[in-house]
């Protein structure tokens, strides 16, 4: 079977090889008779797999030991909702840095449950930078950040920094696992599986203990970090396969050198289209700014509208699949994550540059 280059922003590529060991194991998991799908979530067998997941992600990210790892579902949109819920008191103020549409959700989120402050935005400029200059409220109950901006292509190249008794919250769930951070600049990081981590369906949560501490005792069970840390994110029946394929791609990642390695390939494929983009005498125009480039998502315009259709038409007719732009901005946008292979990028910065030839 012929595979196509898959640019697509979310859900996105997985590696080959580990949608081949899914397949190999899918109607019997570990001589079991039954599919991981089909496995009670209550036993050994599962367990081992859930296990694994959270073991495999604590030594990729090299996460402390007074983290919780929790897996939890309706992806990061859900997290909008529960950070503020558990963390937003009377009488403080939640602090969010706007670098997209995924922050500016995220702040109308937490704008339902109490009070908020704009401590940084980078709208005046079209998302095409990163916000600096963070002016935070003397009040503030936490800082949150999106790190990677999928529909602008920018990306936090330094993450901000806080006092210690402001907690920083990160959505990473477009660029965890692809380059190296320092769990310990952060008290809550979230990720949707759907781009670097697996397939769509698991939320991965990695919390400070002492954070949970906050958790009031008055929301709903499920949107309580405290209910899926006590219980292992085993409260109710979790994404079980979900879980399982990121489990896989956790050994992937590892066989591959684990996330320096995918840090550096990461770097070299956004290079090889980043090049293209600057050598092409004003042919592709680049949305970001230079230093605030993302690494996973490549964001450009062609000089009019009609050239650009032309382009994503001619694109999929070579196995080109994901480059249209969001719907909220159009353009083109390369999604690269970690599963996007070295080669796929070589393939289409010679498309671009062939294109190019073409039609300037």
């Amino acid at each position: 079977m012929k595979r196509i280059y898959n640019f697509n922003a979310g859900p996105a590529a997985l590696p080959k090889q580990v949608l081949q060991r899914a397949q190999e194991e899918l109607l019997d998991f570990k001589e079991t008779g039954m599919s991981v799908m089909e496995l009670s979530h209550r036993s050994k067998e599962y367990e081992k797999v859930h296990q694994k997941a959270a073991t495999l992600l604590q030594e990729l990210l090299k996460i402390p030991d007074d983290y919780e790892i929790l897996f939890m579902q309706g992806g990061a949109s859900l997290q909008f909702s529960a950070i503020p819920m558990n963390f937003l008191p009377s009488g403080k103020t939640a602090n969010y840095s706007l670098s997209g549409s995924w922050s500016e959700k995220a702040l109308k989120e937490a704008q339902k449950v109490g009070l908020t402050h704009i401590a940084s935005t980078a709208k005046e400029s079209g998302y095409s930078t990163i916000p600096s200059q963070l002016d935070l409220s003397t009040d503030a109950a936490y800082l949150h950040i999106t790190s990677n901006n999928t529909i602008f292509g920018t990306q936090w190249q330094e993450f901000p920094h806080t006092p210690s008794y402001i907690p920083l919250i990160g959505d990473m769930s477009s660029d965890i696992l692809s380059r190296t951070i320092n769990i310990k600049d952060f008290s809550l990081i979230y990720a949707g599986a759907q781009k670097n981590l697996g397939p769509s369906g698991v939320t991965v949560v990695i919390i400070k203990k002492e954070l949970l501490e906050q958790c009031p005792s008055n929301i709903p069970t499920m949107l309580n970090y405290q209910t899926h840390a006590k219980n292992k994110s085993l409260y109710n029946t979790p994404p079980t396969f979900s879980i399982y394929m990121l489990s896989l791609v956790l050994e992937w990642v590892k066989k591959q050198g684990g996330v320096e390695a995918m840090e550096r390939i990461n770097q070299e494929k956004a290079g090889l289209l980043y090049e293209t983009i600057d050598q092409s005498e004003g042919f592709y125009i680049g949305h970001a700014v230079k230093g605030a480039r993302s690494h996973m998502n490549v964001t450009f315009n062609l000089p009019s509208e009609e050239l650009t259709s032309i382009f994503l038409t001619q694109a999929k007719e070579e196995g080109f699949i994901g480059l249209g732009g969001h719907r909220m901005v159009g353009g083109c946008r390369a999604s690269i994550y970690n599963a996007v292979p070295l080669e796929s990028c070589q393939a289409l910065a010679e498309f671009m540059k062939s294109f190019q030839a073409k039609y300037r």
